[in-house]
């Protein structure tokens, strides 16, 4: 069986992976399309510590292949998009819709897949870069059939994690004024979140000229080289501020661009020992920084509601794959994400 494996130095395409059977409560999925995201890069740069070997990817979506005891939702033959998310569902916070809190969620990376006899871990509880994968049932969601498997295969984070950011985390309403900081992946999704919110401007920053056409494409009303543009669209700061870089200096800069009650969003991710800093006193107008762990997202619930709104045309999905690769291919199309040439590519098995 084919994958993308990284040993501690190198990632690299095998084709001698084995994958156990689903047991109970457990799904084993056929992989179509896995999309390229930030955090595996940041897996194979050292950015987030990750126990190896391990079998990379965590953004996909494909066919159930078999179903373990007890799991009714999906069968063999449904189309499904896979989140990352392996809550328990009976938890505290399970329990209150809350299941990005579940402690059970993460920390814990199981190992399904073995390889000449040795067992590998799996990436972010889905590992997606390989042609089957077996997952917790509560991480299968069924989706329509005519819902192409390559574009569908970005809901399960990026999707979630940037439109989350902006309904769920943010609560953004109709009329408010939003920076988006940062448009890879994720900020192209918080662009469109913002969108749907029905933000009155929709300001997106970044570096690289060549992303405003898409950029507006997913709802900027603005697109600025540097946030130092921001305060002549917004004089008096912006209601809502995403950070989607990664970058502690960008945290501070984003704290600074907030109105009165404004709240700052930090979806980028950094180094583990990063700092950021700024001025507290510049806090107290009401004035928030928020964490938001996969788009405040209830993957069951929210997967179905955004494959809804793509049917009927209110989000974007086709738009966000700028490239598909066969999976060995690997290592052109992670060059091309290191190089920002893509929004999202997609790897096909």
């Amino acid at each position: 069986m084919r994958g993308v494996v990284f040993d501690g130095e190198q990632a690299e395409v095998v084709a001698d992976l084995e994958v156990r059977d689903p047991g109970p409560g457990e799904v084993a999925v056929d992989i179509a399309a896995a999309g390229l995201c930030h955090s595996d890069m940041s897996v194979i740069d050292g950015t987030i510590p990750f126990p190896v070997p391990v079998v990379l990817g965590h953004e996909g979506a494909g066919v159930v292949a078999a179903v373990g005891h007890g799991v009714g939702h999906v069968a063999p033959g449904d189309h499904v998009a896979l989140s990352t998310l392996a809550n328990c569902g009976a938890c505290a916070d399970c329990d209150r819709g809350r299941p990005t809190m579940c402690r059970r969620a993460i920390g814990r990376p199981g190992r399904p897949f073995s390889r000449a006899g040795t067992p590998l871990f799996q990436f972010a509880s889905n590992s997606a870069f390989v042609e089957r994968t077996v997952v917790k049932a509560v991480q299968a969601v069924r989706i329509p059939a005519d819902i192409p498997l390559t574009s569908a295969a970005l809901i399960g984070c990026g999707v979630l994690t940037g439109v989350g950011a902006v309904l769920n985390r943010a609560d953004v309403q109709r009329g408010d004024t939003v920076v988006v900081i940062g448009t890879g992946g994720i900020g192209l999704n918080v662009l469109q979140g913002a969108r749907i919110a029905g933000a009155s401007a929709i300001l997106a920053v970044d570096t690289n000229p060549a992303k405003e056409a898409v950029a507006r494409q997913f709802g900027a009303t603005h697109f600025l080289g540097s946030a130092d543009g921001v305060r002549d669209i917004l004089p008096t700061g912006a209601d809502h501020v995403f950070e989607c870089v990664g970058s502690a200096a960008l945290v501070r800069r984003a704290i600074e661009l907030l109105d009165r009650r404004g709240q700052a969003i930090l979806l980028g991710m950094p180094a583990p020992t990063a700092e950021a800093s700024f001025l507290p006193a510049s806090m107290f107008l009401d004035k928030s920084v928020l964490g938001c762990r996969y788009g405040s997202s209830r993957p069951q619930h929210d997967i179905a509601l955004y494959a809804d709104l793509y049917r009927r045309g209110g989000l974007l999905l086709d738009e966000l794959v700028t490239a598909t690769y066969p999976v060995e291919d690997f290592a052109k199309a992670a060059e091309d994400a290191r190089q920002g040439r893509v929004a999202r590519g997609v790897l096909t098995f």
